[in-house]
């Protein structure tokens, strides 16, 4: 498929002297209604102008619209770690034009993505949705990004601006930063999105930043942002971050979501009557909605550009994504698997059973099916090979939600469950037929005075015993399970809202039960009038052996097969918006069964499903190692095609996995009193340098199913023009293999400014180079990535001197290499 980017901002048709025009046909209510979102979702629409409703939907995983309901599908996509790994601006703007074509579709006008914050530490709950520690590769995926989606007529939108690079308190902590480093390394994306990419939407975030609330900080929205990168779009607020009236509205701030606002309601109104708000500053937040409102067409006889519409082979593309961006680690001659050597396979771990297609927060994507781990090796390995699938170990804190093909409706016999809702007064407003039992209600999405959700299904049994039903929630609960009643409250565990709706309580009850005899289901939920919004979760398992039990019978399972593949990983109780990692450990006896396996069967093949690092104490105990992220609805049918060799794992790392906590240079994601200090001039594959710390694995490391060689670099260029860096290399493998050229930069003194600078990504490019073959990679460094801030002067230059430039595999692994001045 070929994707027209060649203009990725399309003229809107209308002249910003018209637009005027059609602001000064509006009342000051009028302005400020359109500067506010009508509802959770959307922008009101003004026909006496010709303007239409505007609707926005979560990204970056994927297109969920405007509701949270599995009925509503969407592609879902692998996480943003796993887009970065693949090092490619090119993959990155097909994801993006795949998400703006998916949007399209759904009559969405605003994707809500990318996430472009830093991997500043491991523990951050949100690391999976950003793309890397580096802000190059951040800068350089994040573009391919905007550019793919915009091509397709819709929105990108680039978030959080700015230093939201962690959970823990994320609505109120202050971001204490050096201008240097704060231009160099948490800017930087945002710039090249602005300059490179003219993405049309900023998302302001939570947090202060050198003390200022981010919605309110009129020196980076409107100096930096506005006045200095020229950024002619909109910028939009994270959801209820606005929290003031003229502090929020003079800094910069355009769009207060979600709607009502009623610090932007009447007391805006009032402020422009009185004064205290310019209207000229109103006046040009309209401007900015309708160039937006026009660039998707939505405004008069505008539309948006071209007919972009989800191709028919999409889910084959996010299939060869996700097995692009896998990640060899180790790997002691056991991959790819030769098929026909294979008999037995063991298939071992809980994400084996329950894999990790997606972290957890409002990135959330209902797919409308995932291939799961047993099912894509099936495919992989064919029928002749027979198959054995256990858990091995429990992580998972919740129980899996109803299955439709478990669980059927009550009365019509369909699968599914049946939804009713009630007022207060227990009168029926109307009853919904839902296909899963993980229930979320926005504001606006249940009828008008429900207060409780009756939840009913009928449950057959394949095996006799305990089985096991959870209900998730904030509220309080009735369960009535096969006659047996229980009454009990669920009370929040934090003020964060997506903490609340993504790890509710819950409450587990047995259920003994006989196989082939059904088992009806009913919770009655009364809604916690404190809570934003309405979720109901429902789980079922069968009945399981005692852990102990189970992983005897897992390692028997290996020792019997010709080999082991053991799938590990995090749960959405880890990885997840609203809450950051406790530690870095895998969950629960991860690793003992990890050991153990490797111990019964020296052909164990480990396969991690995290979207984030982890730590893997095993991992020179196994005979292969596959970093496979969060790889989105593919997972299985990408995992089989890489195990068996059909497609090679083409992935770097876009970020340092640690070999323990201790090692890590910035860990901590606790808040100090006075907020976070970003004291640091370097973060990730950098600080690592400057700490003098190993990793177990470096910034852009990558083994792949070849070999390579390095055998020259030749640079040429000035500071002026920038720089070309030719690099050859050889494939002196059996196989035909991609390559990621990867150049470095530092000073030949180690210094810059009176201060150590360690060596930093300035450039990168993939190669695809048959078995046997030789390639001349070009890798441009452009001027501006040359140059640093110059906090003295004000301003970017490049720092006269020698410098070393060095190409090679890795942060870790530079093999050729030349000195310049510059």
């Amino acid at each position: 498929m070929t994707i027209d980017t060649s203009d990725s901002t399309p003229e809107t048709g209308i002249g910003d002297d018209e637009l005027r025009g059609l602001v000064d046909r509006l009342s000051v209510e009028d302005k400020v209604r359109l500067i506010v979102g009508e509802d959770f979702w959307s922008l009101p629409e003004l026909p006496q102008i010709g303007l239409r409703k505007l609707r926005v939907s979560d990204g970056p995983v994927g297109v969920r619209g405007v509701l949270w309901d599995e009925r509503d599908t969407s592609l879902l996509f692998p996480s943003p770690t796993a887009q970065a790994a693949a090092w490619d601006p090119e993959l990155a703007r097909r994801v993006g034009f795949l998400m703006g074509a998916q949007a399209r579709d759904k009559d969405i006008h605003v994707l809500l993505a990318p996430t472009v914050n830093m991997h500043r530490s491991p523990l951050g709950g949100r690391h999976f949705e950003c793309y890397s520690e580096d802000p190059l590769l951040t800068a350089k995926v994040g573009v391919g990004f905007v550019e793919g989606v915009q091509s397709a007529g819709v929105g990108a939108t680039i978030k959080h601006f700015v230093g939201n690079d962690s959970e823990t308190e994320r609505m109120s902590y202050n971001v204490q930063v050096d201008e240097r480093v704060l231009r160099e390394v948490y800017l930087a994306p945002f710039e090249a999105a602005v300059r490179e990419a003219r993405v049309w939407l900023i998302m302001s975030a939570y947090n202060r930043t050198n003390g200022t609330a981010m919605t309110e900080n009129s020196r980076l929205q409107n100096d930096v942002l506005k006045d200095e990168w020229g950024f002619d779009g909109v910028v939009i607020s994270d959801w209820g971050a606005v929290q003031t009236t003229e502090a929020a509205a003079l800094g910069g701030t355009d769009i207060a979501m979600p709607g009502p606002v009623e610090e932007w309601g009447d007391a805006m109104v009032a402020a422009v009557r009185e004064g205290r708000v310019p209207e000229s500053v109103l006046d040009d937040k309209v401007i900015r909605i309708l160039r937006l409102a026009a660039r998707v067409g939505v405004l008069g006889d505008t539309a948006p550009r071209g007919d972009a519409t989800t191709p028919a082979d999409a889910v084959a593309q996010v299939r060869a994504i996700a097995a692009r961006a896998m990640v060899l680690l180790e790997n002691k001659g056991a991959l790819p698997l030769d098929k026909s050597a294979v008999a037995r396979v063991a298939v071992v771990g809980p994400n084996a059973v329950r894999m990790s297609a997606q972290g957890g927060g409002s990135a959330h994507v209902n797919p409308d099916h995932v291939v799961g781990i047993p099912e894509g090796l099936r495919e992989a390995f064919g029928p002749d090979v027979e198959l054995t699938v256990r858990a091995g170990a429990f992580t998972h804190r919740a129980l899996p939600d109803m299955a439709p093909a478990a669980s059927v409706h009550p009365e019509s016999g369909e699968a599914g469950l049946r939804v009713e809702f009630f007022d207060a007064e227990g009168n029926s407003l109307g009853a919904d037929h839902r296909l899963g039992s993980n229930l979320v209600f926005w504001p606006g999405s249940m009828p008008e005075g429900a207060t409780v959700i009756v939840a009913s299904a009928r449950i057959t049994p394949e095996t006799d015993g305990t089985h096991l039903f959870d209900v998730r929630g904030i509220g309080g609960f009735e369960l009535a399970a096969d006659g047996a009643e229980h009454a009990f409250r669920l009370a929040a565990d934090g003020h964060d809202i997506i903490e609340n709706l993504l790890k509710p309580p819950l409450q587990r009850v047995e259920v003994p039960a006989k196989a082939g005899v059904p088992v009806d289901l009913s919770v009655r939920y009364t809604t916690d009038p404190a809570m934003e919004f309405a979720a109901l979760g429902l789980g079922w398992e069968g009945p399981r052996l005692p852990e102990d039990e189970e992983m005897d019978a897992a390692v028997a399972d290996a020792a019997a097969a010709d080999v082991a593949i053991v799938v590990v990983g995090t749960t959405e109780d880890i990885e997840s918006e609203g809450f950051d990692r406790r530690d870095l450990k895998l969950p629960g006896r991860t690793d003992e069964l990890v050991a153990r396996v490797a111990a019964a069967n020296p052909n164990t093949i480990v396969v991690v499903n995290a979207g984030s690092p982890v730590l893997m104490p095993w991992r020179g105990d196994v005979a292969a190692l596959l970093w496979a992220w969060l790889p989105g609805q593919e997972a299985g049918a990408a995992l089989g095609d890489v195990l068996t060799g059909a497609a090679e794992p083409g992935g770097r790392l876009p970020t340092t996995y640690p070999a323990a906590e201790d090692d890590v240079p910035l860990l901590s994601t606790a808040v100090p009193e006075g907020g976070h200090v970003y004291a640091e001039p370097a973060i990730g594959y950098r600080l690592w340098a400057l700490r003098g710390a190993v990793p177990a694995y470096p910034f852009g490391y990558g083994l792949g199913y070849t070999d390579w060689s390095y055998e020259s670099a030749a640079v040429e260029g000035d500071a002026e023009r920038g720089l070309t860096v030719d690099v050859t290399v050889a494939n002196t493998g059996a196989r035909d293999g991609r390559e990621v050229v990867q150049v470095y930069l530092e000073p030949a003194g180690g210094e810059l400014f009176g201060g150590p600078e360690p060596l930093r990504l300035v450039g990168f490019a993939p190669v695809e180079v048959p078995a046997g073959g030789t390639a001349t990679v070009r890798v441009a460094v452009d001027a501006a990535t040359l140059a640093r801030w110059d906090t003295e002067a004000g301003g970017w230059t490049v720092v006269p001197g020698a410098y070393r430039v060095a190409a090679g595999r890795s942060s870790a692994d530079l093999r050729v290499g030349t000195e310049i001045t510059l």
